[in-house]
C-alpha cells in the first residue's frame, strides 16, 4: 500500500484560515491538500483573489485532489434547481482555477429520486466538461438515502456517463449500514478520492455522526481489510484523512496535522 499518497483534508483543521492550512499541510508532510468552498469564499469575501490561493498550493508543492462541495444540485427543480446549478458553477470554476481533477458533489439530506439525480448528475458532469473539473458524487451514511456504496453505485449508472465517480470513506461506508467488502464493486476509476479515518466503538453506528470519527488506528472499523480492498481494485492515489473533531480544532493544527500523519503511516504501512 505504499504507492498511497498522504493528504490532509482541510476539515480536521477546520477553524484554521485556508493560507495556513495550505502551510500546515506542507510543513508536515503530506503531498495534497483537499479545500473547502466555504473557506476559498471566506478568503475571497476578505479582499482575496483566487489565484493568490493557487499560488500558495503551487509555491508548497501541494496537489488539489478535491474541494468540497457541491449542494442543492440533486434534488431541486425549476428555479431552485438554476440557481443551486449557478451556484455549482461559480465553485467548479474556482475548483479549476486550483487545479482540482475532482470536487465533491453531496447527496441530499432527506429521500432521494435516483433517477432524477442520475440525470442531474450527468448534468453536473457535463458542465464539468467545459469548465474542467469532474463532480464526484459523495454517499453520505447519515442521510436517509444514497447512504452506501450500491446506491451510489445505482445513480452512477443510470447517469449514463462512464466517467462517473464516487468518493469513499470509512465512516461513512459505517455509518451507511453497508459492508467494506462492497469496495470490490468498483474500479479504481469509479473512485475520486478515498477519505480516511476510524469508527469509535461508542455511540452506537445510527447515533454516530461526523464529529464522532476518531483518528486511523484509534477505532474499530477494519482499516487493514479496507486498504486490502482499495489495493485489490487498483486504487492508488490520494489517502485523505477527514476529521471533523471539535476538540481537535481547538488544538494548535501543526501538532494535529503531525499526530494525523503519523495515524496514517502506522495503518497503512505496518
Amino acid at each position: 500500500m505504499s504507492n498511497l499518497k498522504y493528504c490532509l483534508n482541510a476539515s480536521t483543521i477546520m477553524t484554521t484560515p485556508i493560507m495556513r492550512q495550505i502551510q500546515v499541510a506542507a510543513e508536515v508532510g503530506y503531498v495534497a491538500i483537499e479545500l473547502w468552498h466555504d473557506h476559498i469564499d471566506a478568503y475571497l469575501d476578505a479582499g482575496g483573489e483566487i489565484q493568490d490561493i493557487r499560488k500558495a498550493v503551487d509555491d508548497a508543492g501541494l496537489a488539489v485532489p478535491t474541494t468540497i462541495y457541491l449542494a442543492g444540485w440533486f434534488e431541486t427543480d425549476g428555479e431552485e434547481h438554476i440557481a443551486a446549478v449557478d451556484e455549482c458553477k461559480r465553485r467548479m470554476e474556482h475548483s479549476a482555477i486550483l487545479g482540482a481533477p475532482h470536487i465533491i458533489a453531496g447527496p441530499p439530506m432527506g429521500s432521494a429520486d435516483y433517477y432524477q439525480g442520475a440525470k442531474h448528475y450527468r448534468e453536473l458532469l457535463e458542465l464539468g466538461d467545459q469548465i474542467g473539473v469532474k463532480p464526484s458524487m459523495e454517499f453520505l451514511g447519515f442521510v436517509d438515502q444514497l447512504n452506501t456504496i450500491e446506491d451510489a453505485l445505482e445513480v452512477m449508472n443510470k447517469s449514463g456517463r462512464d466517467d462517473a465517480t464516487t468518493i469513499l470513506d470509512p465512516f461513512h461506508i459505517f455509518r451507511g449500514g453497508g459492508s467494506v467488502e462492497s469496495i470490490a464493486k468498483l474500479s479504481a476509476g469509479q473512485i475520486g478520492i478515498s477519505h480516511y479515518n476510524d469508527i469509535p466503538a461508542e455511540p452506537t453506528r445510527i447515533e454516530q455522526h461526523d464529529k464522532d470519527r476518531v483518528m486511523p488506528g484509534d477505532g474499530v472499523f477494519d482499516l487493514k481489510r479496507y486498504l486490502e480492498l482499495l489495493d485489490q481494485v487498483g486504487y492508488d492515489r490520494y489517502l485523505s484523512l477527514e476529521l471533523f473533531r471539535e476538540d481537535l480544532w481547538q488544538e494548535d493544527p501543526l501538532e494535529v496535522a503531525k499526530v494525523g500523519m503519523e495515524k496514517m503511516r502506522s495503518t497503512v504501512e505496518a
